[in-house]
């Protein structure tokens, strides 16, 4: 049976849990999830977190841009976050390995056929690729959107079955569920217009990402027709709640 193919996108907030620090038991439950569905799924991960890794053991002077900073932090930061998911992984009985992307990979043909060529050699063997944007020569991640068109660029050169962003609400709400304080999740989304009309643009804590980089995000997958599930990453065994329909989350079709 041909495996289900997935690409998560998991945001700085998920993976701190909105704390100023990494989260061990965040990354035990993504690796609980897909050790129960390793069997029907293959995974592709896109994480952000390495600059939020950085600020644990480091404050970085400098008098040069903000940016500079959040790339030297980046580059702290990302060999302790592979190395924390290759160790909980392991416990977990899955392998992993670490890909770093830019945006100007996707815009050569040959590149892109590298990249595919590569991920598809990882899987085929068992192993989760884990990408990140390399922010020490690109600042695009850093700057807009928190991985969130990394991950949808990734998921359509891939061609993926789902795109799965976790995130720290449950799905898009309604405005005026917002404007009312009592978010309503709009479950199901086929029409673009009216879902940006909906969104209220909000940056996230330890990201650079909001809504509204995920609703960007999903249009480059609906463009390669490819589903687009947003959920709670905050909560434990999000993606097979989601699956078994368990949880409120937002569903682009």
């Amino acid at each position: 049976m041909k495996k289900k193919r997935i690409l998560l996108k998991i945001g700085s907030n998920t993976l701190t849990k909105e704390t100023n620090n990494l989260s061990r038991g965040k990354i035990e439950d993504i690796a609980n999830q897909i050790q129960k569905l390793q069997d029907t799924h293959e995974f592709i991960i896109v994480s952000s977190g390495a600059i939020a890794v950085a600020k644990q053991f480091v404050k970085l002077e400098s008098q040069r841009e903000e940016v500079f900073v959040k790339q030297a932090l980046a580059s702290i930061g990302q060999p302790h976050l592979i190395r924390i998911y290759q160790e909980i992984f392991r416990e977990y009985g899955l392998l992993s390995s670490q890909c770093l992307l830019s945006y100007s990979d996707f815009e050569k043909q040959e590149s892109k056929t590298n990249i595919v060529n590569t991920i598809n050699v990882l899987v085929n063997n068992n192993y989760i690729p884990i990408i990140n944007e390399n922010d020490t020569v690109a600042t695009d991640e850093i700057k807009f959107g928190d991985n969130d068109k990394l991950g949808a660029l990734t998921a359509s050169l891939l061609n993926v079955d789902l795109f799965i962003i976790a995130t720290n609400t449950n799905g898009i709400y309604t405005k005026e569920s917002m404007e009312n304080g009592a978010p309503k999740t709009i479950k199901e989304v086929t029409d673009f217009d009216a879902l940006r009309a909906q969104v209220v643009n909000s940056k996230s804590t330890h990201g650079s990402g909001g809504m509204e980089s995920k609703i960007e995000a999903a249009t480059v997958a609906k463009a390669a027709n490819i589903e687009t599930w947003i959920v709670n990453g905050l909560e434990d065994d999000f993606m097979l709640n989601a699956m078994e329909d368990k949880v409120a989350f937002t569903k682009i079709i």
